[in-house]
């Protein structure tokens, strides 16, 4: 809930800024041209989906990165149909393989790094030395 406001007071903050400088008419336009687009790159999903498709057989990418890479795509598009500058920016930024790919590398890259760092303490360490006795 705590991001949720965080990315509305976020994105309030940054509409108005830019609506006062470019004024309300090209506002409107932007928003009317956001949203077409989102809604061209929807409907175009398909190429994307086939050449994130011929990465994975070229083994560029694995699995799990071909869904993350395909879910950017759909959020990007998502985010651009709605109004507002700051999800119009992050849209445009998620279409770009470049951008997805350095994003999806980082979240890859700290989650294995915060699997590695995690210890048990409680974890005690014991050798099992077997004595053969020999008098029987």
């Amino acid at each position: 809930m705590v991001y949720f406001l965080v990315y509305l007071f976020l994105e309030v903050f940054v509409t108005i800024e830019i609506a006062s400088i470019i004024g309300p008419i090209w506002t409107f336009l932007e928003i009317i041209a956001s949203a077409v687009a989102g809604f061209a790159i929807l409907l175009n999903f398909k190429n994307v989906f086939i050449q994130n498709l011929r990465a994975v057989s070229y083994s560029s990418i694995d699995w799990e990165e071909f869904e993350r890479l395909n879910l950017f795509s759909i959020i990007g598009a998502i985010l651009l149909i709605l109004p507002g500058f700051l999800s119009d920016m992050v849209g445009i930024a998620l279409q770009f393989p470049l951008f997805t790919a350095i994003l999806v590398n980082y979240f890859s890259v700290k989650s294995c790094k915060s699997n590695l760092n995690t210890k048990e303490d409680d974890v005690i360490d014991v050798e099992i030395i077997n004595k053969h006795n020999s008098s029987k």
